[in-house]
């Protein structure tokens, strides 16, 4: 939840150009995001809320750096348009996953993971890479290198994720409907068979064998 909050401060800090601070709350986060998820797994208080909102503040913070460095101009829309997109592709998938039963979620893939990991990397060393000196131009080329890896992962992973979700419609398809439940014999024939008498022999065979005991 405190990932949450910091994401409008780290906005204001990259768009004020205070980079120093901003690298510094996105350095916290990572390292308060790894401390409760190693706490979490190791106490196993792993929640349902915690796979939606840890997911959800990694792309927030992504988010909101795209939005921060493409008004100052360090990052092209075209890079925008990419991340944005990919998120758009995935949307369908929880109403989809929903409505076969499974929660509307999906566990996150590595490569999903790996894919945030690198976007992760590459938007500070881009923000580091925005100032002079050899520092800065090392910080750009490698800042680009993760961006365009992750980019490239962010779609894979979206590609993984609507393969497995038309593996669960296929799988949901295919399983048959449960069969209807055996109504059992009828109440006479029921009676008859606890009564003793041998099956088939219903009222029509009682009056028979009680005209012919009169006779």
């Amino acid at each position: 939840m405190a990932r949450l909050v910091g994401v409008p401060l780290f906005l204001w800090l990259v768009l004020a150009e205070a980079d120093w601070w901003a690298l510094g709350l996105l350095v916290f986060a990572g390292l308060s995001d790894w401390l409760d998820g190693k706490l979490a797994r190791v106490l196993n208080q792993t929640s349902k809320l915690g796979m939606v909102l840890d997911p959800a503040a990694d792309r927030l913070y992504i988010f909101a750096t795209l939005v921060g460095l493409t008004i100052r101009d360090i990052i092209p829309l075209w890079l925008v348009v990419l991340l944005v997109a990919r998120e758009v592709a995935i949307l369908p998938i929880a109403p989809i996953v929903r409505r076969l039963g499974y929660g509307g979620t999906l566990p996150v893939h590595f490569i999903g993971k790996a894919a945030t990991l690198c976007l992760l990397y590459a938007f500070p060393l881009l923000l580091l890479g925005d100032h002079d000196g050899g520092a800065g131009t090392t910080a750009k080329v490698i800042g680009w290198s993760f961006a365009i890896w992750g980019t490239v992962l962010y779609w894979w992973a979206a590609v993984l994720y609507w393969t497995q979700t038309r593996r669960l419609v296929l799988a949901g398809r295919a399983s048959p409907p449960d069969p209807a439940p055996d109504p059992g014999p009828p109440p006479d024939a029921a009676s008859d068979q606890a009564g003793g008498a041998p099956p088939g022999a219903g009222p029509v065979g009682r009056r028979s064998e009680r005209s012919r005991n009169s006779t």
